[in-house]
């Protein structure tokens, strides 16, 4: 009985950590709720970052803390944009399709643009 719930208490703090860990990034500043998806697949809920002319992508739930994509600003064209359900806008980019509120995607397509000249330039 004892290690019943010794397991319990532990599978629970788990938990509890992973909740705190997916509230604090979602919180953390300069974060936004980002849907990501790859091939065709499901969507997946996140968080999007913006460091160092990249836009890092970070799961909501999971137990890492490094962002699982990142996607350079260098030569990045966004090939379609569209409404999905929710009120999200889904962007086509790199490979992947980034969903986000509207004023998410106007962040994200303003940081786009703002880029240096010599951004796009291949050295």
């Amino acid at each position: 009985m004892a290690a019943a719930l010794t397991v319990f208490c532990g599978v629970l703090l788990f938990a509890a950590l992973i909740v705190l860990r997916g509230f604090t990034l979602a919180r953390t500043r300069g974060s936004v709720p980002c849907r990501l998806r790859e091939n065709s697949r499901a969507w997946r809920s996140g968080v999007a970052r913006y460091a160092d002319g990249e836009v890092h992508w970070i799961p909501l739930i999971g137990v890492r803390l490094k962002p699982r994509h990142a996607i350079a600003r260098r030569g990045l064209v966004v090939s379609e944009r569209r409404e999905i359900e929710g009120g999200l806008y889904a962007i086509d980019c790199a490979g992947v399709s980034l969903a986000m509120s509207a004023d998410a995607m106007t962040g994200f397509l303003a940081w786009l643009e703002s880029a240096p000249p010599s951004a796009y330039l291949d050295a």
